[in-house]
């Protein structure tokens, strides 16, 4: 009887990452790879379509970010497991782990080494982190007990909508592109800007963009440098 092996997607902008991926993770006899996306939307359309088990996904996708691609898979696929890779052990994306659901955390520096032993780990219902992320959780939670603060407090009070009409105008799509990448009228678009702007008291697109970067909605190198 042959073997039933993980079944993996991967979602990174990167084609060579991917790959590097691909050939890493198909080379274990228990996993098999059964998709690749390159933005974060698809990511979450292909989980619809091939139901992975775990999906390994890079924390700035464009289009639609990794964390909050990670929060509409999870209500898309509840039983799939999410896998978040960084180049950075930033402590706003660490923040953010729990809210967005994500089962584990590896930096990309270690993902050679952890990502075979994360992937197996996290099919099995457990977490795991690498251990630079691992150190920042642990000072999070002891910072969060010392100061009576919520550990789960978002810094943004944004519907999973408007985080995704923020990151598009922050990658300088217009309100037309907007309503055709969404699925929405013109006129919905501009309402949820509008809502944006009223919400974070911000009224220009680089003041949105900025804010967009400063929590990680985006990165630097994918915002229009006329926009900031």
């Amino acid at each position: 009887m042959p073997m039933q092996k993980i079944t993996v997607l991967l979602a990174d902008d990167h084609t060579v990452v991917r790959q590097g991926f691909r050939v890493l993770l198909e080379a274990e006899a228990d996993l098999a790879v059964v998709g690749e996306a390159q933005t974060g939307r698809q990511a979450v359309e292909l989980v619809k379509k091939l139901k992975p088990e775990v999906v390994v996904m890079d924390i700035a996708m464009p289009v639609l970010n990794g964390l909050e691609a990670t929060r509409q898979i999870l209500r898309e696929a509840p039983s799939a497991r999410v896998l978040i890779l960084s180049s950075y052990s930033d402590d706003e994306y660490v923040n953010e782990l729990h809210s967005a659901g994500a089962s584990g955390y590896l930096l990309k520096q270690s993902a050679v080494t952890d990502l075979v032993k994360a992937i197996r780990e996290v099919r099995r219902g457990k977490t795991f982190f690498g251990a630079a992320i691992s150190q920042r959780l642990i000072a999070h939670y002891r910072q969060s007990v010392l100061h009576g603060t919520s550990v789960n407090k978002r810094s943004d009070r944004l519907t999973s909508r408007e985080m995704e009409v923020l990151q598009l105008i922050a990658e300088g799509w217009v309100n037309k592109q907007i309503a055709s990448e969404l699925g929405l009228s013109i006129k919905t678009v501009e309402k949820h800007r509008q809502q944006l702007m009223n919400k974070l008291g911000i009224h220009d697109i680089a003041g949105l963009t900025r804010y967009a970067i400063s929590k990680g909605v985006v990165r630097m190198n994918t915002v229009e440098a006329s926009s900031v």
